[in-house]
């Protein structure tokens, strides 16, 4: 039977996450972004720069999923600023497992994990979101954990590229 833990991530996981990245996100979106756009999104995302100013100036947190002590995917929340008269939102940023690792209830995993560690920062109700582009298989796969769309836009991320996405909330108790 496969051995899954988690852990959370620290500036020495940076090349880790950035592994996993580079074997998953252009598989993730080949058939939805350019190139130029995978290109340009990956330095924006996971460059050792942003990935270190997003864990220590935007308080993400990354949590990384192992199967067999091997790393094979990650989850990161982000506490957003709290809206007046409204429940607080934490973003799921990002949750990736490699291609060949899909399949195998790891992306279920790392959801729940982020699940449980947003109550464990905020145990207050609060909502969970995430964008998910409008065209990615895994729109299906949120549904299917309680997620519902809320709203949608397109969304500027510079060099004239656009994140055409859903974004999808769940409350949490």
């Amino acid at each position: 039977m496969n051995n899954i833990t988690v852990y959370q991530a620290t500036l020495k996981d940076i090349p880790v996450i950035q592994k996993i990245a580079q074997l998953t996100f252009p598989v993730t979106y080949r058939d939805i972004i350019t190139p130029e756009q995978n290109n340009f999104m990956m330095e924006m995302m996971y460059s050792t720069e942003s990935l270190t100013r997003q864990m220590t100036e935007d308080h993400h947190t990354y949590l990384i999923a192992c199967l067999d002590g091997k790393p094979v995917g990650y989850v990161s929340v982000q506490p957003l600023t709290e809206k007046e008269g409204e429940l607080d939102v934490v973003e799921l940023q990002k949750i990736y497992v490699l291609p060949d690792c899909q399949g195998k209830h790891l992306g279920q995993f790392l959801f729940e994990e982020a699940e449980k560690f947003i109550r464990k920062i905020h145990p207050s109700p609060c909502i969970m979101e995430l964008h998910v582009n409008r065209h990615n298989k895994a729109l299906g796969f949120y549904e299917h954990q309680g997620m519902r769309k809320v709203r949608q836009g397109d969304y500027p991320i510079g060099h004239d590229f656009f994140m055409n996405d859903y974004i999808m909330g769940k409350e949490l108790s």
